[in-house]
């Protein structure tokens, strides 16, 4: 495989997943990066992580999609700087004029004033309430969120209005917002996915390299569990010949941990996402590179990946059907095959502003 015109030297991205910040798919122009015989290729800094803001005109994101079990959707950042190779989003950087690659994960955007928006949005008359989800495209809880807060000022608002959200993440962070998780999830208004794509340490740090590793983000299912705040395993994605022959074995630590519900998508590469991963596979797991996109190709009609409805979350074809009976069989033996009471709609009520006029009732 011919090595990208805008590869970036390993010992400069360490513990970034893309190797390289190829244009996306919107831009007229492609760059190369030349030497201007200067500076020396060893001599350059490592890739740094860079945050811009935001400030958004709306922030509640519709989606009509067969599916996904929800309608609407925010997100706090863009871009996402736990950098896992085969996320789908990756894509979406490319609608700002950057790279899917290396841009997705280390030029990031913050949206400071997304709480504020969200509060406007939930205020207007004609909003009808249903669950949220957060979490769907980047992490709410990637590292920035640390010092930028705007997931809980999100999730403050949410509270505040009892709106009904469910949250997906890898991230541990989540653990700070038990004390507003906890009590919205006694209401029925709040449930967490935890994402667990595999058991091997070393393989989640090239694969997922910002992420906390698989076994404290059980140790987090773990504390959600005993804050009384649902948790959903989440076997995402299943990578063939990769991480397949694990599957059970992350539902049964899922379940000890204290899981009450899990799921499972098949690896799915979208746009840029598909040659970005088979670099990655080239790079890591040259051996098994060949026999992985096989897999995948014969779940898509002989292509890397296919969008359609009810196909592309998992495929279709004989090895596609035994992952599902896999997963169905495990999941009933480690009891994360109940159905779960949907989230209230009925408790939504914006909470009165300074100068609202008092209900006489």
């Amino acid at each position: 495989m011919e090595p990208s015109s805008r590869s970036v030297p390993e010992d400069r991205r360490r513990g970034r997943g893309a190797s390289s910040r190829e244009s996306g798919r919107f831009e007229r122009l492609s760059y190369a990066d030349e030497s201007d015989g200067w500076d020396r290729e060893e001599d350059l800094p490592p890739v740094r992580t860079e945050v811009t803001e935001e400030r958004p005109r709306s922030l509640i994101n519709y989606v009509a999609s067969p599916d996904l079990p929800f309608d609407r959707t925010i997100n706090p950042y863009r871009g996402c700087e736990h950098g896992c190779i085969y996320c789908f989003a990756r894509p979406s950087h490319a609608y700002l004029g950057l790279s899917p690659g290396l841009d997705f994960e280390t030029r990031l955007v913050a949206r400071p004033e997304a709480p504020e928006v969200l509060a406007r949005e939930l205020r207007a008359p004609r909003y009808r309430v249903a669950p949220l989800a957060i979490g769907t495209n980047t992490d709410p809880y990637q590292p920035i969120e640390r010092d930028r807060g705007i997931m809980r000022a999100c999730l403050e608002v949410l509270r505040d209005f009892r709106h009904p959200v469910a949250i997906v993440t890898k991230g541990t962070l989540v653990e700070r917002d038990i004390d507003l998780l906890a009590p919205m999830a006694a209401q029925g208004l709040a449930r967490v996915g935890i994402s667990v794509t595999t058991l091997d340490r070393d393989l989640s740090r090239r694969m997922e390299p910002r992420v906390p590793s698989p076994q404290r983000r059980l140790a987090t299912i773990r504390r959600l569990h005993e804050a009384g705040i649902p948790v959903r395993l989440m076997v995402s994605p299943v990578v063939p010949a990769l991480t397949d022959p694990e599957l059970e074995h992350i539902l049964e630590a899922g379940a000890e941990a204290g899981a009450d519900a899990a799921s499972w998508i098949m690896l799915r590469l979208p746009l840029e996402v598909a040659p970005l991963w088979r670099r990655w596979l080239e790079e890591h797991y040259p051996d098994r590179a060949a026999r992985i996109m096989a897999r995948l190709r014969e779940m898509h009609g002989g292509q890397d990946y296919s969008a359609r409805w009810h196909h592309r979350m998992r495929g279709e074809g004989p090895y596609a059907e035994i992952i599902a009976r896999r997963f169905a069989r495990a999941a009933r033996q480690f009891g994360l095959n109940g159905t779960r009471p949907p989230l209230r709609c009925d408790l939504f009520r914006p909470p009165p502003r300074a100068g609202d006029q008092l209900s006489l009732f």
